[in-house]
């Protein structure tokens, strides 16, 4: 309990009776010793006002301290300086005071002259009254009470001039006036006070020189572990350079290796058969488990009998039908994502820094933790707070017309559309997962199917297929580089029109394509050519174009640049291009559920809206965003200026982990993700084995998205959420650190009890971009391979490394000067 306020502040006035409660605790032996025992003695004035307040006092620690301060400068005053008592009169605790300092006996106040004047200040009943508190409390330093305290008496001041007279004229046998004197001046020096402040002095610099020392080598134990760390990253990059400069040796090889065998054969006049490219045919290997198989066999296979990516959305094994619920009630109750069991473990087991430092850290829910002080800030302020009643009754079901306003300048303004939007053509629904459900219902009949790339955000499977049964095409991508120009995992319109080939064959009618800019779990941001040539392709046959931008302003890189669809001078199917956005990842409040569709066609923005009474926004919720949104200055200046700085760096202190531990992964400057390869650390290469690694991430206590919760076609890809705080980060990397270890040192036992079997292919470059390249390519098969893909993939070696530019010709013919002429004759040669 804190008595510090006006009435009890240090420096009030204590009461007589007050003082002598005070003496009584503060002059007990146990204390005294305490106190010249510690230089820090605040614990014993905070232990004197417990008891204090116990007997109905109520004085602080800080207060006992000061006062005791006080009469301890007044007793030296009086004591040293032999002056007259403050205002003429005598000083009632003098004799205790000198009693406790001077550790002199007892004083017998019946010893004096009977013929002085004894004045008692403190009334009999006032005495009477504590005499029986000071006899029934006890003392909290188990020591008795000190009898001088109960006969405090305070004289007037002629009676202590009469007393100092009689004391001074009293012969004292057997010594002079000047023995008297100098005994005197030396009892004096030897106690004083200066000494006692040099002592507490000297001792106060020796326990600071020793706090020094212990922070100058805690300081030095951190440098030495800064160093020890940074040496292992610089050891680490050196490793990745070398394997780096290998790889791009080996292509060049491969390289050399065609040419040779192109000239031989063309001087026979036999031509070279044309194949698939390496890494394609070893990750179809892969993909049959591990088997081999005859490459002939799968290089010839018929495009039909190939898998096509276009199924139900669930797994019935092992479901039992419920006898309460209808057919499509058993449905959606049997449907669940792969994921489900991890969030259900998360949410039974979260962690908590205080709580439940053991418990679940989530990497696998897509959510921005890094800006709740910004958004907090902004959502409390006054003029938030307006509550009309206009919010609290039923709305315009497309929203309130001054929300629906400020979303049509809010997205001109961030989309840097060539004209103003228009309110009339945006509606508002709670979430873009409500807005997939609400297009899928209106754009497409039960059974019939939009297609979209994988790997893709699995949520929207669950948008689409429950409420409309609307099924999902995949466009299949995989992380091959393919030639110059490309990257892993991209999306052309030469998938998009095979996997539409393939759905009609099938018969399966396809309305719409989504896309996601940028795209979750990749991070890729389409350019403006790539969309003008998907929005093509989606008017060739007639398509909606679903386009969701709900990342638009998590691109938290310059180098990077966003460009919507709205951006775009003319669309190419403007009735048919649908375009989404929400407040929840931008943002970062995924807990208020708020999404936007911008459609020019009417009966689409209709049709939608009247869904919206299933999906509606409630009014003060809508005024909020709106005001929000309105909030340009503080937008750009505040919000998106510390919320990209904070996505860049943990974004950095991630991928630095990854980069250490030797673990691919895209590099991309978009979304709160990252996509990272783990198929080194599966054994077959199968999602058997994924969903195997995801329970060991689980069971270790941080929770991931595997790569099947994104239908991707490769196992082993993982999607890491890194928009956390930094303390979280690093425990969450500590615990993959750990799973990763364990199972490399496990794949390692069971590669020396089977020295036979050959290392899994696949491992990537973690640098710029994701490299695929076999571990172990042998010269002969280099002529399973494409010259023009392996230019392209040298090409993308050199282009995500450095090394040309550290190791130039100039610094070649210095380091070795001999080498270089024979390299130069023979060039000079051809």
């Amino acid at each position: 309990m804190d008595f510090r306020g006006k009435k009890y502040e240090r420096g009030s006035n204590w009461s007589d009776p007050e003082v002598v409660e005070l003496l009584q605790l503060w002059a007990d032996e146990s204390v005294q010793i305490e106190l010249e025992s510690c230089l820090r003695n605040q614990h014993v004035f905070n232990r004197i006002a417990e008891v204090l307040r116990e007997k109905g006092i109520h004085r602080t620690g800080d207060q006992c301290r000061e006062k005791i301060k006080k009469m301890k400068l007044e007793y030296r005053r009086i004591k040293d300086n032999s002056k007259a008592p403050r205002g003429g009169r005598t000083w009632k605790f003098y004799e205790v005071m000198d009693r406790v300092l001077t550790s002199r006996p007892a004083l017998a106040y019946g010893s004096l002259s009977s013929s002085m004047m004894a004045q008692q200040v403190l009334q009999g009943s006032m005495v009477e009254s504590y005499h029986h508190q000071f006899a029934s409390s006890a003392l909290p330093f188990g020591h008795s009470q000190h009898p001088e305290l109960m006969e405090i008496k305070c004289f007037s001041e002629p009676n202590m001039a009469n007393s100092s007279r009689i004391q001074n004229v009293v012969p004292r046998p057997g010594f002079s006036a000047l023995h008297r004197l100098r005994k005197k001046r030396k009892g004096q020096r030897m106690r004083d006070p200066l000494d006692d402040l040099l002592l507490k002095t000297l001792t106060s610099q020796r326990a600071m020189e020793e706090r020094f020392l212990q922070m100058e080598e805690r300081r030095f134990q951190r440098d030495l572990d800064v160093e020890e760390r940074r040496m292992q990253l610089e050891q680490r990059r050196f490793e990745l350079e070398r394997e780096h400069e290998f790889r791009m040796f080996n292509v060049f090889a491969q390289m050399l290796s065609i040419l040779k065998q192109s000239h031989s054969s063309s001087s026979s006049s036999v031509a070279m058969p044309r194949s698939l490219d390496f890494s394609q045919a070893l990750s179809e290997m892969e993909g049959m488990g591990g088997g081999g198989g005859n490459l002939q066999e799968m290089r010839f296979r018929p495009l039909t009998k190939r898998r096509v990516d276009m199924h139900g959305f669930c797994n019935p094994n092992g479901f039992q039908r419920s006898p309460y619920l209808s057919a499509r009630g058993n449905f959606a109750n049997m449907f669940q994502g792969s994921t489900e069991e991890g969030y259900k473990a998360y949410h039974a087991d979260k962690y908590d820094e205080d709580k439940n430092p053991n418990g679940i850290i989530n990497f696998g829910t897509s959510e921005n933790k890094l800006c709740f002080d910004l958004m907090s800030k902004r959502l409390t302020q006054t003029d938030m707070n307006l509550m009309e009643p206009s919010l609290l009754q039923y709305p315009d079901w497309k929203g309130h017309l001054f929300l629906r306003e400020e979303v049509a300048r809010f997205l001109t303004y961030y989309c840097k559309t060539p004209a103003p939007l228009k309110a009339e053509n945006v509606v508002v629904l709670n979430g873009c997962g409500s807005l997939f459900s609400a297009l899928a219902t209106v754009l497409c009949d039960p059974g019939e199917a939009v297609l979209i790339a994988t790997p893709f955000y699995g949520g929207i499977t669950q948008s689409i297929f429950l409420y409309g049964n609307v099924k999902l095409v995949y466009v299949c991508l995989d992380s091959k580089i393919t030639g110059t120009n490309t990257r892993p995992f991209q999306l052309t319109v030469e998938k998009l029109e095979k996997a539409l080939q393939d759905a009609q064959a099938e018969g399966v009618t396809v309305r719409a394509l989504i896309l996601l800019n940028p795209q979750n779990p990749l991070g890729d941001i389409y350019s403006l050519s790539e969309l003008r040539d998907y929005l093509e392709f989606a008017k060739r046959h007639e398509l909606h174009v679903i386009v969701d931008e709900i990342y638009m302003l998590s691109v938290f890189d310059e180098s990077a640049t966003f460009h919507s669809v709205l951006s775009m001078d003319r669309l190419p199917d403007p009735q048919r291009t649908h375009v989404m956005w929400g407040i929840t990842k931008d943002f970062a409040v995924s807990g208020i559920r708020f999404g936007t569709l911008y459609t020019e066609n009417q009966d689409v923005a209709d049709a939608v809206a009247s869904l919206c009474y299933f999906h509606g926004v409630c009014g003060p919720i809508q005024h909020k965003v709106a005001q929000l949104l309105k909030d340009r200055d503080w937008i750009n200046q505040v919000y998106l200026r510390a919320n990209h700085a904070r996505l860049k760096a943990a974004h950095t202190y991630v991928t630095d982990e990854l980069k250490t531990l030797g673990v691919p992964f895209l590099n991309r400057n978009a979304g709160f993700f990252v996509w990272i390869d783990f198929r080194k650390y599966l054994k077959t290469g199968t999602f058997e084995e994924e969903l195997l690694l995801w329970k060991r991430f689980l069971d270790n206590k941080v929770l991931l998205s595997c790569g099947k919760a994104f239908e991707c076609s490769e196992p082993g890809w993982f999607r890491i959420i890194f928009a956390d705080k930094t303390h979280r980060l690093q425990l969450g990397m500590q615990r993959i650190r750990k799973v990763l270890e364990e199972r490399e040192q496990e794949i390692l036992a069971e590669e020396k009890e089977q020295p036979c079997q050959s290392d899994q292919d696949g491992k990537a470059d973690s640098t710029d971009e994701v490299i695929f390249v076999s571990r172990h390519q042998e010269p002969t098969c280099a002529s399973s391979s494409n010259l023009g893909d392996l230019i392209g993939l040298l090409q993308q070696q050199m282009r995500s490394s450095d090394w040309l530019q550290k190791n130039t010709a100039e610094q070649f013919a210095q380091e070795k000067p001999e080498i270089y002429d024979v390299f130069s004759k023979l060039v000079g040669k051809q």
